[in-house]
Formats: structure tokens, sequence, C-alpha cells
């Protein structure tokens, strides 16, 4: 398999995550993404929409988006359940954090390194201020006790949300405050073969002031 990939995007990370865990091999592909590489002709083969992760599998089938990408590949495994409604929850948990942490807290973790927070000052404390409502949902689904997001087990949600949820103090929202998601972080790091290689944004992303 291969997979079209940034070290810098944390939707690229998640499969990263998963494939290493499920011990899948795999090649990367570097796609810069940060010098418009993603949005060429080439790579809208693989994804109409331009973007990465993107998986070619060894038939030679393309699947992009992140979330796709980590159902397809964990289907069958301890990391997405079999049972409908254990199912229905990790979906739930994953459909959120395309919603609320993809869609504002990356977003705002993006604008921050890259100084657009600077540019678009009213953008981004609207971004910020969804991510901590969406950071303190998140607080209340763990509050129950539960050692990771959809119950008793490690699945391809907790990947998901880790992605962006453990480096938000770079937007200033920092999961630390919270203790219910600050102890599943650590339970989620811990869990066999989990490596967080998340680059920093590199510098050519940064916006000329």
């Amino acid at each position: 398999m291969r997979l079209y990939d940034h070290p810098a995007s944390g939707n690229c990370l998640k499969c990263r995550v998963v494939l290493r865990q499920l011990g899948i091999p795999f090649e990367t592909v570097l796609v810069d993404l940060f010098r418009g590489h993603a949005r060429a002709e080439e790579h809208r083969v693989r994804n109409p929409d331009g973007r990465v992760p993107v998986l070619e599998l060894d038939d030679g089938a393309f699947v992009p988006e992140s979330g796709a990408i980590l159902l397809h590949v964990a289907e069958g495994t301890a990391l997405l359940p079999a049972g409908r409604l254990a199912r229905t929850r990790v979906l739930q948990w994953m459909f959120f954090e395309q919603n609320q942490i993809e869609a504002q807290l990356a977003s705002a973790r993006f604008m921050a390194l890259t100084g657009r927070a600077e540019q678009q000052p009213e953008v981004f404390a609207a971004k910020v201020e969804a991510s901590r409502r969406a950071m303190a949902s998140l607080e209340r689904g763990l509050a129950d006790g539960r050692p990771f997001v959809a119950g008793d087990d490690y699945t391809v949600a907790d990947v998901a949300l880790h992605a962006y949820v453990h480096c938000g103090a770079d937007a200033g929202v920092d999961p630390a405050e919270h203790a219910h998601i600050r102890a599943w972080l650590r339970r989620v790091e811990a869990t066999r073969g989990f490596v967080n290689d998340l680059t920093p944004i590199p510098a050519h992303a940064m916006v000329a002031h």
C-alpha cells in the first residue's frame, strides 16, 4: 500500500498510526500540500478534492479521506467493533471529530501557527471559541468514566480525535485543562505500537508580513 501523505498533517497522522498499529506494510509518498501539490492534476486523479491523505491499495484503487481510510483498514480488527451499536458509537465520534475538531480546532491551529490569525482575527476568534465548545463536549463525553471515547475499547475514533486534540494548545485550546481528556490522551498514547510522528508545519507555509 502507498499513503500519499504529509508529515505535518494531523489527518495523515491518523492513518500512519492505525496502519502501524495494525502491522500493515505501507510506503509514504510525500505530497507537499503547503506548496499546492495536492491540487495538481496528478493528485486529483487520486482524490478529486485535491487533499491528503489518500491510500492507494495493492490493487491500485484509491481511498481518500482520513476517516474512510481508518474505517477501511480497520475492518475486521479490534479497532472497529462488529456490533451494530458499538460501531455506531465509533462513527458518532468520528463524525464529531470531522465536524467540530478538524473543522474548527485544526483550522484555528493552522491559522495560529502560520500567521493567518493576525490577518483574520475575527475568523480566528470564532474558530477558537468553537474549539473550546468542542473540547468541552469531548470532556463531557469522557466524564462517565469510560476509558475510550466509544466505550471500554480503543478504536479508530480515538485515533481520529487524538490527532488534533493533543496539540490544541497550539491554538490556545489546551486539552490539559480538562482532566478526563488529559487522562484519555495518556491512555491513547500508551496503546501498543502508538507513534506520534507529527512534524511542525514547515516554514514555507507561513504567510508574509
